[in-house]
Formats: structure tokens, sequence, C-alpha cells
């Protein structure tokens, strides 16, 4: 009995060395992160390789990177237009607040004041009568810088709010009206049209796009300038800048600076931009963005065209194919050739054509298997069915005799066809269902050889092994042993069958590089030469020593079956003998030489 147990398996298994996960984990704490930097490296450089994947990857990527670059662009330009604005009303208010201070200050009901000139001062001088002359307990006096203000805020476009020193309100550039009058409060506000649909729709836009955590912009009463936070500290000496968002999602961006003069504050003056001020231009930048956006829009919908071509239309073509492979429209269906792609597509295509041939040549196999199976078979059942049929008809003894020898030798020859048949279809389902296993032909053979000359009769020859080598050296294969003990066992019998009685069979195993080759030579009458590649024929048979039918002619092609599914060879070849009387080359026996991958 074989020894199909394998104590070394799950070790010889497991030599293969530790899982990148497990070296990982074993490694010492300094060399963790040197491990998880090469496996990264190793999956960005598989990565590299597939052309498919760098594709998509840089198209992703590349709208990523525009739309990412136009937002941070975006944010730049208005946090810069907003800084811009801020220093900008910081140097306007300081001027405008020394030229109040100066007009305000004096005991004259005449100003003295240049407001031309007043664009040239530098932030913190002042222009105005001598020093002399100014009371610094003296308050702000509307009238007197009602022409000035209107006269430096008109052209700016912005909003300017004087409070006295206690934060009321004196005087609003919004109720400046003519040359210099002043109406203070005494109007109730104008009403504002309620928004429409559309225009509270783009409110709450332009409200989600420019909130951020900017604070809410309120109009507080003309008693609540203290509410105001960089009116507060310009109160207190100090000039501040605030930027805040209003009801309608316009940034509005204020300043306050003190109005003193001999560092006696008599006020702040505050001036703020108009609700659309930033907007229009925020606004004019993200048209142009929208623009690009377009034009990239248009770019990437042409890529992308050009990418679903390059995979879903091959693709696409490979699943109807392979649809009418399942339907088989056709006798044999063509899968679309795209190995010429170096990428994930080409490598499918190829794979598909080879499974496709692979199935078809199966298919193939199988039908020819059924057309001779089905011819074999009918031979017997004919000469048995007549037999039958004549067996009623004899008229002696001996004729029935002869019928029911033959009745009993094709019922003899149909079991020994269906035995072979049943283990010749059933040899694929077993070979794939099994998993492989280290086989060591020294033990094999040598077993095979014990049983095959215990089990001799007294005309087969007897069977040597030899092992060519070093002692210590292995004959190991992956495979399936009761398989290939099925091999080596037909080769005997068919060379004991052969072999002139007393004769030898030899069996030689050798190691050839990564290959092991086993030699089975007998002391028969050869091979013909037209026969070399019929005998692994299915059902062919060539035996004129023996009764017809004593053989089903599978056991060599079964043989061969076995061999290539083990991913090794085998060949049929005569050994040569010595020459002749009139010198010609003489046959010694048939070899037959098998070659399995070595472990």
């Amino acid at each position: 009995m074989l020894d199909r147990t394998a104590p070394d398996q799950d070790h010889r298994a497991g030599d293969d060395g530790p899982e990148p996960d497990d070296v990982v984990a074993t490694a010492p704490p300094w060399r963790r992160p040197i491990a998880w930097l090469r496996r990264a490296g190793q999956f960005f450089f598989t990565l590299s390789f597939s052309s498919l994947t760098r594709r998509i990857l840089s198209l992703n990527l590349a709208g990523l990177l525009a739309l990412s670059t136009s937002i941070l662009y975006l944010s730049q330009f208005r946090a810069g237009l907003i800084d811009a604005r801020a220093q900008s009303l910081l140097v306007q208010a300081e001027i405008i607040a020394g030229a109040i201070a100066a007009s305000a200050t004096v005991e004259t009901n005449t100003i003295t004041i240049d407001p031309d000139r007043l664009l040239d001062l530098k932030p913190g001088e002042t222009y105005g009568p001598p020093d002399e002359y100014a009371v610094l307990d003296f308050p702000i006096n509307p009238e007197r810088v009602a022409p000035v203000l209107r006269r430096l805020i008109s052209p700016t476009k912005t909003r300017a709010r004087i409070y006295d020193r206690d934060g009321v309100l004196i005087l609003d550039s919004r109720s400046l009206y003519g040359r210099g009058d002043v109406m203070r409060f005494e109007l109730p506000p104008p009403a504002i049209e309620k928004p429409g649909v559309v225009e509270r729709a783009m409110i709450a836009i332009r409200t989600w796009l420019n909130r951020g955590d900017l604070p809410l912009y309120r109009e507080l009463g003309p008693e609540n300038g203290n509410g105001y936070q960089e009116v507060a500290d310009s109160l207190k000496g100090q000039k501040n800048s605030m930027v805040r968002i209003n009801d309608r999602g316009e940034i509005i961006v204020s300043v306050a600076v003190p109005v003193q003069r001999f560092r006696a504050i008599h006020g702040a003056l505050m001036l703020s931009t108009q609700g659309d001020d930033i907007d229009q231009m925020v606004t004019a930048e993200r048209l142009a963005i929208l623009k690009v956006f377009g034009v990239a829009a248009v770019v990437m919908f042409v890529l992308s065209v050009l990418l679903a071509s390059t995979i879903a239309g091959p693709v696409r073509r490979l699943a109807d194919a392979a649809e009418r492979v399942r339907r088989r429209i056709r006798a044999r269906v063509e899968i679309p050739d795209f190995t010429t792609r170096r990428d994930e597509i080409g490598h499918l295509s190829g794979a598909l054509r080879d499974m496709t041939d692979s199935l078809y040549n199966r298919i193939e196999a199988i039908e020819a298997f059924a057309a001779d199976v089905s011819h074999e078979l009918k031979n017997p059942l004919t000469s048995l069915r007549s037999a039958v049929e004549t067996l009623p008809l004899a008229k002696n003894e001996k004729s029935r005799g002869r019928l029911l020898a033959v009745i009993e030798h094709d019922v003899k020859r149909l079991d020994r066809l269906i035995s072979d048949i049943s283990d010749a279809s059933r040899l694929d389902a077993e070979l794939q269902r099994q998993d492989a296993a280290p086989v060591d032909l020294r033990r094999l053979l040598t077993t095979l050889t014990l049983v095959a000359n215990e089990t001799r009769l007294g005309t087969h020859a007897a069977v040597d092994v030899r092992f060519e080598g070093a002692p210590t050296d292995t004959f190991s294969v992956p495979g399936h042993d009761s398989r290939l003990g099925q091999v080596i066992s037909n080769l005997l019998s068919n060379a004991q069958s052969f072999s002139r009685e007393g004769g030898k069979v030899q069996i030689v195993c050798r190691r050839r590089k990564t290959e092991i080759e086993i030699v089975v030579d007998d002391e028969g009458p050869g091979i013909r030469d037209d026969a070399f590649d019929k005998i692994f024929e299915r059902f062919y048979t060539d035996r004129p020593h023996q009764g017809f039918g004593q053989n089903s002619g599978l056991g060599l092609s079964i043989s061969k079956q076995i061999v290539e599914a083990h991913g090794g060879k085998i060949r049929a070849e005569n050994r040569p003998g010595p020459r002749d009387a009139d010198g010609e080359p003489t046959v010694a026996g048939a070899r037959f030489v098998v070659r399995l991958p070595s472990i």
C-alpha cells in the first residue's frame, strides 16, 4: 500500500518565510517605521507599472488640483482685498480725524482749513490754526466739521460717522445734503423693499460663501456707539479695524480712530465701506473663475470621453463577446484581441482569449471522447447482440459453447471499457479538486517495484529500479501520489506485457536540473515508427501477440493526461540494440521517458 501521508508538508509549506505583517509586528520598535515605509514604497512601485492606474490618478488629481487652486486663489484674493481696504481706510481716517480736530477746536466762525491740502497730510499730522488758539475741552461742532467731512468723504464712497466722547453719534455722512446742511435723525429711515425669490437665493448663496467666522453687522442706535468694538477702542485712544458681514451677505470693513488734539480725545471717527464695495470685486473674480471652470469642465469632459473610450468601450466589447460565448451563437466565438495594450484591458483580453480557447478545447475533447466512447462501446455491443440473437439457433452444444464464450468475452470487454472510461472521465475533476503535495519518488518507485515483482506471473519480466546521484539526493515532486503511482503502474504493466519471458524491466530515476526524469525500459519488440504518437491516443492498441479486446487502449492516454496535469511531459522511443549481420541497427526494446518538475 502506498504511503499517502506527508508528515513534513505543513513544515515545508511554512518555510517560505513570515508574512509581511508578521515581519512588521516582530521587528524591533526602531525598525518598524522603516518596514512600513518599505511596504508603502513597494505598493506605490507596483501602482507605477499600471498605465491605467496612472491615467485615472492623473485625471482625478488634476481636477482636484485645479479646484483647490481656484478656491485658494479666490480666498487669498478676498483676504488681500479686505486687508488693503482696511489699511486704506485707516490712513484715510487718520487724515480726516486730524482735519476734524483742527476745525472743531478753533474758536472762530470761519474755517481756515483747505480740504484739498488735507490729502497731502501724513497719518497723525493735523492742519489748522495755531495751537495757542485751541480750546482743548471744546466739543466737536457738527456745523464746522460737516463741510470738511463732505468734501473728503464724497469722492471715496465711504460712510463716515463721528461720535463724541460718550459714544453718541454726532454726524453721519449718509445724512449730509447740499453743501453742508446736516440732517440728524429727524426723518425715519427709508423703507426697504422686500427682496424677491431670486434675490433672496442670491443673498443666501453669497452669505454662505462669505460668512465663515465673520460676525454679523448690525445698525446700532445713535446712542450706542460704544457697541462697536472699534469705536470703543478709539475712544480709549487706540485705532482699530473690524470685518463683518451684513444680512445681505455683503462684507463690511470698518475702522475707527480717535479725534484728538494735544492728546485730548474729543471723539471718534468711524469709516466703513459700502455693502457691495468689496463684493463687487470678489464677484468679478468669481465670474472669471467660473469661466476658467467652464473651460476646465470642457477639457475634463473631453478627457473623460477619451478615457471612457479606452476603458468602457473595450470592456463592453469583451463583455459582449463573453455573452456570445455563453450563448454559443456561432460554432466558435473569437474574443476581441487587445493584447497589444500594455495595461489591465490588454491583460484581461489575453486572459479571456486563453480561457475561451481552453474552454473550446475542453468542449472539443469532451465531444471527441464521447464519440470515441460510443464507437468503442458499439463494437462489443454489436458482437454481443449478434451472439445473443444467434444463441437460440445453435444446433449443438459446441456451437452454443462458442457463442457463450463470445458473450463472456464481450461482457468482460465492456466491463473493462466502462471501468477505464469512468476512471478517465473523473480524472480531471480529481486533479483540480485535490491539493498538490510533495511526493517522494524514491519511496514510490521502490514500493511499486516490490509490488510488481511479488504479483508477477512466471511469464512476466522482473522489475529493477536504480537511482542515479548521491545517496542524499532527494527525488521529490509536487503532485498527487496516487495518480503518479497510476502512471508508473501503467508503464510497468505495459513494459512487462511486451517483454520476453524471463526478461527484465529497468527503471532509472535521475535529476535533470529542475526536473526529475523517470526512464522505463523493456526488452520487447519496440514500437513501430508510425505509432510513436498514436500510442498515446485513446482506445489505441497494438498487441499482435494478444487476442482482440484484451486491452481498452486507455492506459497510456490516462498516463499522458496525468503527467501533463502535473506540468510534466512523457514521450516514447526505441532503445537501440547491436547491429545485425548486415550492419543494420536493431531495436533492444521500448523506452518511456517521464519528466516532472522537482521541488
